[in-house]
């Protein structure tokens, strides 16, 4: 490592000497830089050894340093310190500088006089010397609440006007500390302050405030668990860079095997007919997984919606209940956010929609403002109560449970609706080729995506940032509805003017699936414009796709061939007929 400060009175920064002693840390700091009270039986006096390893030394790259001194910090948190030190002494390295050892030592006996003293010999080793003043604050704030803690408010006082104050520095943070000298109990103190108390545990946490924040350069002190933090950034990347991977993302390394690489396989994907659903009569024009994945309600030509009983364990679904008297047929259903209410709407020539529930199957609401009316969308507000309503003839309604008319907007031809999560604005694609804001509460509408083709339908991440359109001729566009760009364009499916909708899914909405005119399921990573999977088996056009939002690895597409298909992951097969399959991009079911 190469010196970070000047001056020739300062302790050498780098962490590796060769095998050479330290002077400055002759009976204080053993070979590794931190204390020790013996040399583990190691011989302290120059001999042959020591020149061979200071010859070995001498060829270690920089990288072979920096592993070193990883693994050492490592095991000396699993308490293995005489191997950290035979470690150290045979490499030549040293795990630490010896005044961050002094440093460390004295922040974890609360020896605050000694540490600030510390932080003076630390300063020509630091990469921004006026980090002392920010390092000083940190020790000052733990030394003053632990004064409070023991009850020592004079001591606490004299610490905040003579000490913390004098620094000018975070002059908003000085007057929540003096807050603090109103708390009449410890438990109060530690509630107030967000704080551990004084111990081990707070002291620890200052540390790794101290480290983490790069006040101290590696060479002198590294950040804490190092290694365990590379290896879990290792594999998240490997599972960001998995096209299948569809579980949940666990950020510790309990759980992981570091000695292969992370792959998820093709089988564990739903891209395999689970089941095939023919019990509609005619198109299906609709389908959608309810908000707890525990059913799937499906909307047919053939005037019906079916709601189908999702089993977790076999990922079969069986007939529930059917709703009927949808004279137009059915071309678009929503769930309340409960999911005790489904809403059915129908074409361009129906006026009407259904408001059922679910539990019974029973018509709450039939509501129609007028006959020359065209509602063939709608959307939940978040509150479950309200629902907006329209379509292409000029519609625009805000209603309660019972079809009441709270609201209109005049003049919208609306394609396709989205209540976004503040309960207040819409958001509505329009035949100018555009998704615009419409705000009920102050009237207002903005300009938020604009395409040059139609917008037949759009769909919305559930953290609300993303919008997935199916766009005439053009297929499926993601885009960015915070930034009002356009972020990808998906390559394959055949989109014409067919009302196709596309869904987010998987365990983390990683992946996008839509129909296609073309007959098939296409589905997509979301980082990546190619499909990672074109599943086959409808013989005509794939109206819809839905992904359970609760069993990831379960997804259901309508089909203008009157039927439903569920996928999921591919069956079981031994040992041989696995080693036999390939991997194809498309999958016969």
């Amino acid at each position: 490592m190469q010196a970070n400060g000047t001056g020739a009175q300062e302790p050498e920064p780098e962490s590796c000497r060769n095998g050479e002693s330290s002077s400055s840390a002759a009976g204080a700091v053993h070979s590794n830089g931190l204390l020790s009270s013996a040399n583990n039986g190691l011989p302290s006096t120059e001999s042959p050894a020591s020149d061979s390893s200071t010859k070995k030394k001498k060829r270690l790259s920089q990288s072979d340093e920096d592993v070193i001194r990883l693994i050492g910090q490592h095991l000396h948190g699993l308490g293995l310190d005489q191997t950290v030190d035979l470690l150290m002494q045979e490499s030549g390295c040293r795990l630490e500088h010896p005044a961050a050892t002094k440093f460390r030592n004295h922040v974890m006996e609360g020896e605050w006089e000694k540490a600030e003293s510390d932080l003076n010999e630390l300063k020509a080793l630091m990469h921004s010397p006026s980090a002392v003043v920010r390092m000083k604050f940190l020790l000052l704030q733990q030394k003053y609440l632990e004064y409070l803690e023991d009850g020592k408010v004079l001591e606490a006082l004299q610490v905040l006007r003579a000490e913390l104050t004098p620094l000018k520095y975070n002059t908003e943070r000085i007057h929540v500390l003096s807050g603090y000298l109103m708390c009449s109990h410890p438990d109060d103190l530690r509630a107030k302050a967000e704080w551990e108390g004084k111990g081990t545990a707070s002291r620890a946490k200052l540390l790794d405030k101290l480290q983490i924040s790069s006040y101290l350069p590696p060479s002198v002190m590294l950040p804490p668990r190092r290694l365990q933090t590379l290896l879990r950034q290792a594999v998240e990347l490997q599972r960001d860079r998995c096209l299948y991977h569809n579980t949940k993302l666990d950020s510790g390394l309990d759980n992981v095997s570091l000695l292969i690489d992370h792959v998820c396989s093709r089988k564990q994907f739903p891209c395999y007919t689970q089941q095939i659903l023919t019990e509609h009569c005619n198109e299906v024009w609709f389908c959608k997984f309810s908000n707890d994945g525990t059913k799937l309600a499906s909307g047919s030509k053939d005037t019906t919606v079916i709601i189908w009983q999702v089993d977790p364990d076999s990922l079969q679904l069986k007939q529930l209940k059917t709703l009927e008297g949808h004279a137009y047929g059915v071309s678009y259903l929503a769930w309340s956010p409960d999911d005790s209410y489904l809403i059915a709407c129908g074409p361009d020539d129906c006026s009407e929609l259904w408001l059922w529930s679910v539990q019974t199957g029973e018509l709450r609401t039939k509501m129609s403002q007028s006959h020359e009316d065209s509602l063939t969308s709608v959307a939940w507000n978040p509150d479950g109560k309200r629902f907006v309503t329209g379509g292409q003839r000029g519609q625009f309604y805000q209603c309660d449970l019972d079809g009441n008319l709270l609201d209109s907007w005049e003049g919208v031809r609306v394609q396709c609706l989205w209540c976004v999560s503040d309960g207040r604005t819409v958001l509505a694609s329009d035949t100018h080729q555009r998704i615009r804001g419409y705000n009920f509460e102050d009237l207002t509408d903005r300009n938020i995506v604009q395409e040059d083709h139609p917008i037949m339908s759009f769909t919305v991440s559930k953290n609300g940032r993303l919008a997935l359109l199916n766009v005439a001729t053009q297929g499926v566009h993601l885009w960015d509805l915070q930034d009002r760009v356009l972020v990808r364009k998906y390559q394959g499916v055949t989109q014409g003017f067919y009302t196709i909708h596309s869904c987010f899914g998987g365990y983390n909405e990683d992946f996008i699936a839509s129909g296609s005119e073309d007959h098939k399921v296409y589905i997509w990573h979301k980082r990546s414009e190619l499909p990672i999977a074109e599943l086959t088996g409808h013989t005509r056009t794939v109206n819809c796709v839905s992904w359970n939002p609760v069993l990831p690895g379960l997804m259901a597409s309508a089909s203008d061939d009157g039927t439903l298909r569920v996928w999921g992951p591919a069956p079981f097969l031994d040992s041989q007929e696995t080693e036999g399959l390939t991997e194809n991009y498309s999958m016969d079911s």
